[in-house]
């Protein structure tokens, strides 16, 4: 085919591989002489496609192949450089330095402070980085500032009058500031570097070809130089997927339009079409779409013209797609793509993996993952990896999610909660922190902090730890104290500067993780944004608190991308949709095909309204929507190709893009036709366990040697209710754990309050005038939370006071307490039965009653007289037997005395039973019989006897949940039979 005449512009379809086509036109035209190649310079629009450019060329020569030279101009999405050769550094004249992303953003988060001081420094920060996307576009479109003060603001709010003009305020400061450092903005600096270049081609174009190969940057700089490239001799311009069989008047359609004269307003422009941003590049190199030619070479990883056709059909702007009624089903063809559409992401990424795994059996195969969905993303890698397969994601994770950035934040963490236990815990178990031989004594000591620090939140601070731990610290508590106080005393002074915040940051990580903090990628990017950000710490915004920098740090590695270093499985690759283009494999597979991940949402621009982002000629926020609906079709191209997304996300039902909708709706029946329901059959079987079995009721039966021979009062309850929960706790000896940093509980209240009562009764000898005091003690111990000091003391102190009143008046009635706090046992039915009592006293007839404090609700009359809540009985039988040492005679009265709130006062006395079986209640005399009784009986059947430990055997008076789980307890309870 003859070359065409004037601009060498030409495209590759969507359909082709545009790297190996590219590389076969290429070899075609200048792989004739040895050393043509060499001499010719391709230009690409990212390191990416440099890497598959050349992975073309390698499959491409079948031997030895001087390349020519593969320079990248540069991609502002992926944070990358000019290539070196446009920015030679001999050059006369060379712009300034550009000034460096952190540093831009510190700067003009103390410009956006400095004009609206009520921001706080992270706010400030957060909004400087939009504010630097937005000069970014007015810079690559080439837009004067000055243009704002001219704008016709017409009917615009109140909201976006403030922020325009606060963004007119720092604009009009920040060259000054550029100024004053010797520095301009990056896309400055390529836009005049390119600007340059294609003057420079003008006069003295180079000897050898040049190629602009899939570059679809439509920013004025670039469409002069790629217009300079098809205008030179030896200069080619080739496009990626630009649709040149599209009717004219759908073509007219994308826009932009010119104003209407009768009216005035002009139609909007359709951006986001996957056409619009290639139409945009072209107007801007003053070419037409008729200047571009196909280019004829293919090669063996092309999909069919057929599928080409019907994805540009599927792809038509809203207007035209009453079209599809008129298709014929050959025109409906989508032959070579396969769809998925699964329940959750778990298992669409199930299902990826194993395509993945598939094409790999077949030897030679290629396969790739293309997705926006990060999250996707490491699914699969990490189900790839059951196989072996190691596949990364190209493009790259957070640092903010990778260890060294987790370590960053939970040192910050641990610090600004003055070492609450969760955050001091999650640092100390970070996975970095004396990893290597050292790892498995430090967990040992780590876990047995762990165990102390279970309950409510000691006093802040190391020294509350300390106080916590007591004489249980030892070495390995010294070790952490000594590595965790310089943090300490960073983060302890007031209006600490951000530098000293940072440096006592990064001190802390080499201090617990060492080298290992910043090993690697994802190390050496967190090691370069601290000192990044200790360098500008001074340049930025003032007034960054101690509890403030977390968020800061969060903010600041969520936009640093760690990409993983080559070396993955060659066959297999992961992409996101910048790293995907001019990529190509044998089977293609696009993830995550729902409506606002792709395309994703559009991101908001806070500071310029839409109207003035039209008025200034800047992008739609739509048009990343387009450019995502063109990857989207160039996916497609792929000779096999994998359509696949779930119906929710982690938290609701979700939509499918508009692009997997177009596809259904342009290929009709045909659409399910190519449901690929055996792959989808596969990820379910994979992990499928079978029918369930559910468990039956648990009914462990140790033998007799293993029954235990002593229980105490507390316990029966147990024994006689739940069973199981017995045998776990006693037999199995397992026992649940309190939360860390939990609440304070009824349970916690209960012992709070017993441990006044305690020390009153030993120390104090239950004087009546010592009980408050006592308690305030309590209270003002080191041991005693601040926060708790405060919630509970009122409530206490009305509490105590009621007791101290309630007993004042018993002594004048001749009651008078015989003993507190005691402990004692007795051999009954066989097995050693043990109690300890709160307070026995002595009543006026010589008779003793027995005491239980309760700080919540007591026991029912109903629960005693079905054999439970015998407590205070078998407290009595002890007594009546001499199993508490000073005290003897027959027990007459059982009280409970409850603590809680009763209407508008605290306390009150109630019994299990009344002297004359009154209301249902068992006559006080009967009460230690019936007690010894239930117990024998009980003891008889489970502790002596050979009867199995049935779980849940009275469910109405088992409410405690420790051992349901264990129990498996949803599986079997309520179930028929």
């Amino acid at each position: 085919m003859a070359e065409p005449r004037g601009p060498r512009l030409y495209t590759i379809p969507a359909h082709r591989a545009f790297a190996d086509a590219l590389v076969a036109g290429l070899i075609r035209r200048f792989g004739g002489e040895p050393l043509a190649l060499a001499r010719g310079l391709v230009l690409l629009p990212n390191n990416r496609a440099r890497l598959a450019v050349t992975n073309a060329f390698v499959r491409a020569s079948g031997g030895a192949l001087v390349l020519p030279r593969l320079v990248a101009i540069g991609s502002d999405d992926l944070g990358e450089a000019i290539g070196t050769a446009l920015d030679p550094i001999d050059a006369p004249d060379p712009p300034p330095p550009a000034i460096a992303p952190l540093a831009r953003r510190m700067r003009i988060a103390r410009l956006v402070q400095a004009a609206q001081p009520s921001l706080d420094a992270v706010e400030a920060v957060r909004l400087a980085g939009e504010l630097a996307r937005v000069l970014d576009q007015l810079i690559v479109e080439e837009v004067d500032p000055a243009r704002l003060a001219d704008l016709d603001l017409g009917e615009l709010t109140q909201h976006w009058r403030a922020a325009l003009a606060l963004f007119q305020t720092v604009i009009d400061r920040w060259p000054n500031e550029l100024a004053q450092a010797g520095l301009i903005d990056a896309a400055t600096r390529r836009a005049l570097l390119l600007r340059r270049l294609a003057a420079r081609w003008r006069d003295d174009p180079p000897a050898g070809f040049v190629c602009a190969a899939g570059i679809t940057d439509a920013a004025p700089s670039v469409a002069a130089l790629l217009a300079r490239v098809a205008a030179m001799p030896r200069g080619l311009v080739v496009l990626a997927g630009l649709d040149r069989s599209m009717a004219d008047e759908e073509w007219d359609e994308l826009g932009p339009h010119a104003p209407d004269p009768t009216t005035g307003r002009t139609k909007r422009a359709i951006e986001v079409h996957p056409q619009f941003h290639l139409k945009q590049l072209l107007r801007r190199m003053n070419l037409r779409r008729e200047d571009v030619a196909l280019w004829v070479d293919g090669s063996e990883h092309d999909a069919s013209a057929a599928r080409g056709r019907a994805i540009a059909t599927a792809l038509a702007p809203a207007a035209y797609t009453a079209r599809w009624t008129q298709l014929r089903p050959q025109q409906r063809q989508l032959a070579g793509v396969r769809i998925a559409e699964l329940a959750k992401p778990a298992q669409e990424a199930q299902t990826i993996a194993l395509a993945l795994r598939q094409a790999l059996e077949t030897p030679g195969r290629t396969a790739a993952l293309v997705t926006p969905d990060r999250a996707l993303a490491r699914r699969v890698a990490a189900h790839c990896a059951r196989w072996g397969i190691d596949v990364d994601d190209s493009a790259g994770r957070p640092l903010s999610i990778t260890p060294p950035g987790t370590l960053l934040t939970a040192i910050v963490d641990a610090a600004a909660d003055g070492f609450a236990p969760l955050s001091l815990l999650t640092l100390l178990k970070h996975p970095l922190v004396r990893a290597g031989e050292r790892r498995g004594a430090w967990l040992e000591g780590v876990r047995r902090l762990d165990r102390r620090l279970r309950g409510p939140r000691p006093v802040p601070g190391l020294d509350g730890i300390a106080v916590r731990l007591g004489d249980h610290g030892g070495d390995w508590w010294q070790e952490v104290r000594a590595l965790l106080d310089p943090l300490a005393a960073t983060f302890s002074g007031a209006d600490r500067p951000l530098a000293a915040l940072v440096a006592g940051v990064r001190d802390a990580a080499s201090a617990l993780a060492g080298d290992e903090a910043w090993r690697g990628a994802a190390g050496r990017a967190a090691a370069d944004l601290l000192t990044e950000l200790e360098a500008e710490a001074a340049s930025g915004p003032s007034g960054f608190a101690a509890d403030s920098l977390s968020a800061l740090l969060r903010l600041l590695m969520d936009g640093v991308a760690v990409r993983p270093p080559q070396g993955g499985h060659p066959r297999v690759a992961i992409y996101g949709l910048i790293e995907a283009r001019l990529q190509s494999a044998d089977l293609m597979i696009l993830g995550g095909l729902n409506e606002g991940v792709w395309p994703a949402r559009a991101a908001p621009d806070p500071w310029l309204a839409p109207r003035i982002r039209t008025a200034l000629g800047l992008p739609g926020l739509e048009q990343a929507i387009g450019v995502a609906a063109h990857d989207f079709g160039q996916g497609l191209g792929a000779p096999e190709v994998l359509i696949t997304r779930a119906r929710r996300d982690a938290r609701s039902p979700a939509i499918a893009s508009r692009l997997w909708l177009r596809l259904a709706a342009m290929a009709g029946d045909e659409f399910e036709r190519v449901r690929d329901t055996a792959l989808v059959d596969w990820s379910h079987a994979i992990d499928d366990g079978g029918t369930p079995q559910p468990a039956e009721q648990p009914a462990p039966c140790p033998p007799a040697a293993l029954r235990p021979r002593e229980i105490s009062v507390t316990q029966v309850d147990r024994l006689k209710a739940d069973p199981f929960a017995f045998y776990a706790q006693r037999v199995l000896r397992l026992a649940a754990l309190d939360a860390v940093d939990a609440d304070p509980s009824a349970a916690w209240r209960g012992d709070a309050v017993h441990k006044v009562l305690e020390a009153w009764a030993r120390e104090d000898g239950c004087r009546v005038d010592a009980l408050q005091p006592r308690a305030a003690a309590m209270l003002s111990a080191q041991t005693t939370h601040p926060l708790l000091r405060a919630l509970w003391q009122p409530r206490l102190f009305a509490a105590i006071g009621w007791i101290a009143e309630r007993m004042r008046a018993d002594g004048d009635a001749g009651r008078a307490v015989l003993a507190a706090e005691g402990s004692g046992a007795i051999q009954l039915a066989g097995v050693t039965l043990s109690g300890r009592f709160d307070r026995i006293d002595r009543l006026a007839d010589g008779t003793i009653g027995v005491v239980d404090y309760k700080t919540g609700k007591a026991p029912s009359p109903a629960a005693v007289r079905n054999g439970f809540a015998m407590q205070l009985g078998l407290l009595g039988a002890i007594a009546e037997a001499g199993g508490f040492a000073g005290i003897d005679g027959d027990a007459a009265a059982f009280e409970y005395w409850s603590l809680a709130k009763q209407r508008d006062t605290f306390g009150s006395v109630t019994s299990p039973v009344d002297p004359a079986g009154r209301n249902d209640r068992i006559p006080t005399a009967e009460f230690v019989g019936r007690a010894r009784a239930v117990f024998a009986e009980a003891a008889g059947r489970w502790l002596t006897g050979d009867a199995p430990f049935e779980a849940k055997l009275h469910p109405e008076y088992a409410p405690y949940a420790d051992y349901d789980q264990l129990m498996r307890l949803d599986e079997w309870y309520g179930r028929d039979g």
